[in-house]
């Protein structure tokens, strides 16, 4: 809810992402979206549709970008993708998926 920010949402700092992950996250599944879109900046429809191949090599590795479907974006104008550099995204990412 964005209250009395002009419309925009709040910047999250480092101890409330840290508590967010400690505390407030029941399942890794959650933890991975959550995880995804704060080291991507993708929205949360973008992050829910990815598909295994957007994300993983067909030997189970995490890709060095996520793809991000033209039929999935805001505006539905190109697809696109998204470097993986952080270094906690390809943990939550193989955190997600086990069945290789």
């Amino acid at each position: 809810m964005k209250i009395n920010r002009h419309g925009r949402a709040k910047i999250l700092t480092q101890s409330e992402i840290q508590l967010i992950f400690s505390q407030g996250l029941e399942n890794d599944r959650d933890r991975t979206l959550f995880g995804v879109c704060l080291f991507s900046a993708c929205r949360i429809r973008e992050c829910c549709t990815l598909q295994t191949q957007d994300i993983y090599t067909a030997k189970g590795i995490v890709r060095p970008r996520l793809i991000i479907r033209k039929s999935n974006t805001k505006g539905k104008l190109a697809t696109w993708s998204i470097p993986v550099i952080s270094g906690n995204l390809p943990y939550f990412l193989l955190c997600c998926h086990t069945d290789f």
